[in-house]
């Protein structure tokens, strides 16, 4: 018999598998459609009798994530995308831990839906898991003038009231919710962890490969202004609302002049409110000390987000562009005399992409007095080496999809299996005690979790690259 829960909006009818009940598709919040485009998330309206929830809800507006790669949204969807999904072992029991998914993709792409995202693995692990939806591009994080910004972290924290009212139903504990996401989801858990608004939703936080990437007001402006002007239409609420959501996904990435300019024209807007700075900058005045947190990076970051480098890259260049003086590209080479320097631009990307801002927040949370645990996951993939985003598979256990392929080819390497299952275990583990199993990260013990076969904790082990950003940033 398909399961049956009682939500604060009516009844939701699951399904079960593998021992595990599923729920998809329940709305958290209102469709974002009409006077309600561009503002914040509304309480959905209730329903009477038994609504299933059987199916996914539509994706929020986007294009495909690469060409060739199924578009996870196609105009006839709409904007009716808010919603919960929940995989629960047994939603009759009292008190289970809570995990709640945030994807990534860029600000601009990203769905619950994806089959990566299955959390029936997860689950089985004895957790309630819950992932959901929030708007992305334009339509969660686009300036307009007398709008809040950042859109898609309020939905962030519009589906966490959502788990704080009706998770117990499901046989999860409000009080023991733990935020995990990767990339743009890594940054919104730290973002959260230091907002007034999220305060009490959860009591610890994953962030796996935390970005940089907050724009001032004034940045966000720039970028709707070329939008739509893209668009031909003002640069106003009643201008950007009247067109439909594909009109201006064609011209979001008008703004992407140069390399220099980015992957993604969008962000989290530094509003004072929500989001004060980089992800680290909150953390720094001790804002969300009392929330335990778990961080860390692949080792490759920026395998799997750029183009390779050109040959005879110039280094000074490089690291001019990313925020470094001419100088310390021969810093790079003298901390690592063996590597070309086409190995050095992945060195030097991958910090200045994740890396560096992840260590920032780590650093940053334990100077505060919060709880920290750091990881570097070193494991290497058959196609891209220890790329960014290939901690996901090992996250969820899904080893078989077409983003899994990318990274693990197919079939998957053998020792897959063992690798995700010890980094499950350390996941769910740290949802349910606080514990992921290795010491604190402290201001004067810098232990790092080394993610490989077997896992090691080390020294942390970037801090040639940790002294050169920390010197040329402040010179």
């Amino acid at each position: 018999m398909n399961p049956v829960v009682v939500t604060s909006a009516g009844k939701v009818r699951g399904t079960s598998r593998d021992g595990i009940s599923c729920f998809q598709g329940i709305p958290f919040a209102a469709s974002p459609v009409g006077p309600l485009r561009f503002r914040p998330p509304t309480a959905p309206p209730a329903w009477d009798g038994i609504r299933d929830a059987l199916a996914f809800g539509a994706a929020p507006p986007q294009l495909a994530p690469a060409p060739g790669a199924p578009a996870m949204w196609r105009p006839g969807d709409g904007l009716d995308c808010l919603t919960v999904n929940v995989w629960t072992p047994d939603p009759g029991a009292a008190n289970l831990p809570v995990m709640v998914w945030i994807y990534g993709g860029l600000w601009k792409h990203g769905s619950a839906s994806m089959p990566h995202y299955d959390a029936t693995t997860l689950a089985g692990s004895g957790v309630v898991v819950v992932t959901f939806n929030y708007r992305v591009g334009f339509e969660g994080f686009g300036h307009l003038p007398g709008v809040p910004d950042n859109r898609g972290l309020h939905d962030q924290i519009a589906a966490l009231q959502w788990v704080r009212d009706n998770i117990g139903a499901f046989g999860g504990d409000s009080g023991n919710v733990t935020v995990f996401g990767q990339s743009a989801g890594a940054a919104s858990a730290v973002l959260l962890m230091a907002a007034p608004a999220a305060r009490g939703l959860f009591r610890r936080a994953i962030a796996q490969s935390i970005p940089a990437g907050a724009r001032t007001r004034t940045e966000a402006a720039t970028v709707t202004a070329t939008i739509a002007q893209a668009a031909g239409v003002p640069a106003t609420w009643d201008g950007l609302a009247g067109l439909p959501p594909e009109a201006l996904l064609a011209v979001q990435d008008a703004p992407l002049h140069t390399r220099e300019d980015g992957f993604s024209a969008f962000g989290p807007v530094i509003d004072d409110d929500l989001v004060t700075g980089q992800p680290w900058a909150a953390l720094e005045t001790g804002a969300g000390h009392d929330v335990d947190l778990v961080c860390g990076f692949t080792h490759d970051e920026y395998r799997g987000q750029g183009p390779a480098p050109a040959a005879g890259a110039d280094l000074r260049l490089v690291a001019e562009a990313v925020g470094l003086g001419k100088e310390a590209a021969a810093s790079y080479r003298r901390a690592h005399p063996g590597l070309t320097d086409t190995e050095l631009f992945t060195v030097m990307l991958s910090d200045a992409l994740v890396r560096m801002p992840t260590t920032r927040v780590a650093r940053s949370h334990a100077r505060a007095g919060g709880p920290t645990w750091l990881y570097d996951f070193t494991w290497q993939g058959p196609t891209l080496g220890a790329a960014h985003g290939i901690d996901v598979p090992f996250t969820f256990g899904n080893a078989t999809s077409r983003y899994a392929a990318r990274f693990l080819g197919s079939p998957p390497p053998s020792d897959f299996a063992d690798l995700s299952g010890r980094l499950r275990t350390a996941w769910t583990s740290f949802a349910a005690t606080g514990d992921p199993g290795w010491p604190r990260f402290t201001p004067d013990r810098s232990t790092t979790r080394v993610w490989n076969l077997p896992p090691a904790d080390t020294c942390y082990p970037l801090e040639a690259s940790r002294q050169i950003w920390e010197s040329s940033v402040s010179a």
